[in-house]
């Protein structure tokens, strides 16, 4: 009976969603349309389980660039009306069309001049009627055998909201890059911001020695900093090779007394590098690639030739750049 009831309880929630698809009328675009001119924001209102999807709407609306906000219509009543300006567009949601908190408001938001965009059920109700927009969401029957518990109704205000946000997505030309930018926190935005220069070990944390330190003086820089590599310099402080720790053991197994040496005799002339202005992301995928096997450090340099820092695996890791 468990297995049964769930079944039937999603054929109905998706039977609602698939009942949408005809909806996405005239009208529909119309609404978009007034919403991608809209000077203002867009302020998503409703009560009780509607409330609760208007918050995930007005989430779904900021994040993929429009600025939304969600407000409390019984709220609203109490003072927060003065959050809404002629310039805005408020998406009232409610099933029946008649919920109180919300038909309460409409007299005063027409009176400010917002235009009001309703998602619900019926187009006769106060709330059809007053909207200047009207989407509708209504279901044949809710999930609940009861029929009282906002099941299918609220699922198909969710896929709705979700059509919204995704057309003027589409029509604002969003990118991954404007996405990253509204989720910095959040491993896309890691990835699409973060750059070299913002992860690399620089100043007295980069390794460097000069041409003619002997390797044993590499050896000891690279131990001080903890990072498995040393770039070399010449003179004129600019990068002329890179010697690390597997450059050495390779050199050990050869000869034990190459160690006071000058590093420019074991030092990689031609090591992969990076510009500090590189993605993050970017320097992971040349430490991944690289044939015959990977590196886990790249020298940090500048379009001078100075080396500028050292960028090591784990710091790409540490930041969640994978």
């Amino acid at each position: 009976m468990i297995k049964e009831r769930a079944i039937e309880t999603l054929k109905i929630e998706t039977a609602a969603v698939e009942e949408l698809i005809n909806r996405v009328d005239d009208e529909f675009v119309r609404a978009v349309e007034e919403i991608l001119k809209c000077r203002g924001r867009v302020i998503v209102t409703g009560m009780g389980k509607s409330g609760h999807v208007g918050r995930k709407i007005a989430a779904t609306l900021a994040s993929t660039g429009t600025p939304a906000f969600f407000l409390h219509p019984a709220e609203a009543y109490h003072g927060d009306l003065g959050m809404i300006t002629a310039n805005d567009i408020v998406i009232a949601i409610s099933n029946s069309g008649e919920s109180s908190e919300i038909v309460n408001i409409l007299p005063v938001i027409k009176r400010i001049g917002a235009l009001i965009i309703a998602m619900c059920g019926r187009r006769t109700s106060s709330l059809g009627k007053t909207a200047d927009y009207f989407i509708n969401i209504g279901v044949e029957r809710e999930a609940c055998t009861l029929g009282l518990a906002p099941t299918a109704s609220t699922t198909a205000t969710l896929a709705m909201g979700d059509a919204i946000a995704m057309a003027l997505m589409d029509e604002k030309k969003f990118t991954s890059q404007d996405y990253a930018l509204f989720h910095p926190g959040g491993a896309l935005g890691r990835k699409l911001l973060l750059t070299v220069g913002d992860v690399m070990h620089s100043g007295e944390d980069n390794p460097i020695v000069k041409v003619g330190a002997t390797v044993k003086d590499a050896l000891f820089e690279m131990t001080a900093k903890g990072l498995g590599a040393v770039s070399v310099v010449n003179a004129d402080k600019k990068f002329v090779g890179l010697v690390t720790d597997g450059i050495i053991r390779r050199a050990l197994e050869k000869d034990k007394n190459f160690i006071d040496e000058p590093v420019e005799h074991i030092m990689k002339e031609e090591p992969l590098i990076i510009r500090p202005s590189k993605l993050a992301a970017e320097a992971l995928s040349v430490m991944e690639k690289h044939q015959p096997r990977p590196v886990t450090v790249l020298p940090v340099i500048d379009a001078e030739n100075n080396p500028v820092g050292i960028v090591h695996l784990t710091d790409l890791l540490r930041q969640g750049i994978v």
